[in-house]
């Protein structure tokens, strides 16, 4: 019988506990909780620099309650892929995925998933399918401890996806709300303040069916001291309110998840709180290390993860900020920020300059504290941090301004191509992405054609995004200008200018000979398992319907597009075949610094980077 290897990552590549960037409050401050502070030991855990314990009165107020089944609600990019690590990690607790939307259900428990992150379909392949071999080993880097049930023969699934809510959450033990918060687009605190609604609709339905004693947690990003509000659904019936903040960034979310810098846990400062918050932390104690399990109270978790977004976003906008300075005097952005960087107070993390941050997170989470500065009547609070996301647009806009300039002010009668249209690389989450904006924006323009390219987002997938942002309108087969390409090198035919706005490594250039052929990309370093014979040990994949619309698209003679991912980003691209078939003079647009000029330049393209004087600005 075959044999799994474990899941290994490359463990120089690893966080450490310096990287994290959660505010942690000094022990003697006046806000640090003294019945909070690291004390005794719980009997799961043992205590560490970093390992907050409460004093038990005995050892069976000591003992957290057993957990054995779990239920996430929101099967998005925060629910799947960390269902999916706890049911690998615990492989005696039933972990369902809940969500009202049937078309992601159904994708889920089928060969499509709706998210891509590397390593997760091996790990679902595991969780949801079962295999006939038990994973045998967990490799953790140097100083971690193993903490993997002992081998079986076999690995049956504890990872179910269900659009059941109402059952899945009366049979669990902890219930983690994973919906989205987006900002409030209008009403009162509109631009700024988060949008609950469908987080109050979720934790109605939880305190409805959830049973008496059930530990609600809290997984979305949610303003500070919502917990406060959670228990006011279902009166005279007692619920733990938990905070469990995710810190996972798309595209390693997988990695983010096995070898997680910090694990925070935000509870009440009372026994119940305590022993809620020891339930959840033994879940994680099965693969993560004690000293890197945190507990504070609610709100302190609450805050930390806006905090934790708003002081990276902080460091993007303050790099771009710096790189348009670099343009004008000459300076190269990359030898600011290496020389910076090696200061140790600052570090060299989040510092590269570009078009911006994207995602669900950042700009949101920043908002969300610029209102709470608002409400406590702190202007000069919410306006440092507005400052942040307005440096952030004005990177974007700096960008699209530079692309036009190249083409002598004008867009009309042109193709321009965009490449990249997730936010960033190793993802097809396409929310808040630079590269709508910046779509948005040439479209103004009137070009002939913008052409779209993504190796990740499908092209059905991006067509809807395009529309819904920038209207139906916008796109070729409704009269617009707007294409959506599933190939890379048609989409850059005859083109004007390609403007880069993901970082995928397929867009990268290599060094020194420009007619070298394209090759495979270089491996990543993501969650693995190598099978030692030829013999499949997991279970198969639940075949997909025959109406399965994937399937369809698959299958269609008009795309040469398959939904493996894998097997769209194979090769990086050969930017000596897309030179001869551009338009003359080739420009390329860098707004992600992933390309070497003087490569570039030696097969003739003119190239602009972000924070680099370019060929056409004066210095």
């Amino acid at each position: 019988m075959a044999s799994l290897q474990p899941f290994m990552i490359d463990g120089d590549d690893l966080p450490t506990l310096d990287d994290s960037t959660a505010p942690t409050t000094p022990d003697g401050s006046s806000s640090f909780s003294p019945e909070l502070r690291p004390q005794a030991d719980l009997g799961f855990l043992n205590p560490g620099p970093l390992a907050v314990t409460a004093r038990p009165r005995d050892a069976a107020a000591a003992a957290p309650p057993p957990v054995r089944n779990i239920c996430f609600i929101g099967a998005g990019f925060v629910g799947g892929p960390t269902a999916a690590v706890i049911a690998l990690h615990n492989p005696d607790v039933r972990v369902s995925v809940v969500d009202r939307d049937e078309k992601r259900i159904r994708r889920w428990n089928s060969k499509h998933p709706p998210i891509y992150e590397p390593g997760l379909n091996k790990i679902l392949r595991v969780t949801r399918d079962g295999s006939r071999e038990s994973l045998c080993d967990f490799k953790p880097p140097a100083g971690w401890e193993t903490r993997l049930s002992p081998s079986s023969k076999t690995r049956n699934p504890n990872l179910v996806f269900s659009s059941d809510v109402a059952r899945s959450v009366a049979q669990a033990d902890i219930v983690m709300v994973a919906v989205n918060t987006p900002t409030k687009r209008r009403g009162n605190g509109g631009g700024s303040a988060t949008d609950m609604a469908a987080f109050e609709a979720v934790t109605a339905t939880v305190a409805e069916h959830a049973r008496p004693g059930a530990i609600i947690v809290e997984k979305s990003t949610v303003p500070c001291r919502t917990s406060q509000l959670l228990a006011i659904h279902r009166p005279g019936v007692h619920f733990e309110i938990l905070s469990n903040p995710e810190f996972l960034s798309a595209g390693t979310a997988i990695n983010d998840l096995l070898y997680a810098n910090r694990i925070l846990i935000g509870a009440r400062n009372t026994e119940s709180g305590r022993r809620a918050a020891s339930a959840l932390a033994s879940v994680y104690a099965s693969w993560i290390p004690p000293e890197r399990i945190i507990t504070t109270n609610c709100f302190s978790s609450e805050l930390a993860k806006l905090v934790a977004n708003a002081m990276l976003a902080q460091r993007i906008s303050s790099m771009n900020s710096i790189a348009a300075i670099c343009e004008k005097t000459g300076a190269d952005v990359d030898e600011v920020a290496g020389a910076i960087g090696a200061d140790p107070r600052i570090g060299s993390k989040f510092l590269r300059a570009g078009i911006g941050f994207g995602g669900s997170c950042f700009k949101k989470d920043i908002l969300s504290l610029v209102y709470l500065a608002e409400t406590l009547v702190l202007p000069e609070v919410a306006q440092y941090w507005r400052a942040v996301v307005d440096m952030n647009e004005f990177a974007r806009n700096r960008f699209v301004t530079r692309a036009v300039k190249c083409l002598n002010n004008t867009l009309t009668g042109k193709k321009v191509t965009v490449l990249g249209f997730a936010f960033k690389k190793n993802t097809n989450d396409t929310r808040e992405s630079p590269a709508l904006d910046i779509i948005r924006a040439l479209e103004e323009e009137g070009p002939a054609e913008i052409a779209v390219y993504d190796p990740l987002c499908p092209p059905t997938q991006m067509s809807e995004e395009i529309g819904r942002f920038a209207g139906n309108g916008a796109l070729q087969s409704n009269g617009g200008s707007v294409v959506v390409y599933s190939d890379v090198y048609a989409a850059c035919r005859g083109t004007n200018a390609v403007l880069i706005t993901t970082e995928f490594d397929e867009f990268k250039n290599r060094a020194g000979r420009s007619g070298d052929q394209s090759r495979p990309l270089e491996s990543t370093q993501t969650p693995s398992m190598r099978l030692a014979h030829a013999e499949d040990p997991l279970c198969p994949i639940p075949p997909c319907s025959d109406d399965c619309p994937d399937c369809q698209v698959e299958a269609s003679s008009t795309l040469s597009f398959t939904s493996n991912p894998e097997q769209r980003r194979t090769t990086k691209m050969d930017w000596t075949k897309v030179y001869y078939h551009m338009r003359r003079p080739q420009w390329v647009l860098d707004g992600r610094g992933v390309l070497e000029i003087e490569s570039m330049e030696r097969i003739g393209f003119r190239v602009e980077s972000v924070g680099r004087c370019g060929a056409n600005q004066e210095v």
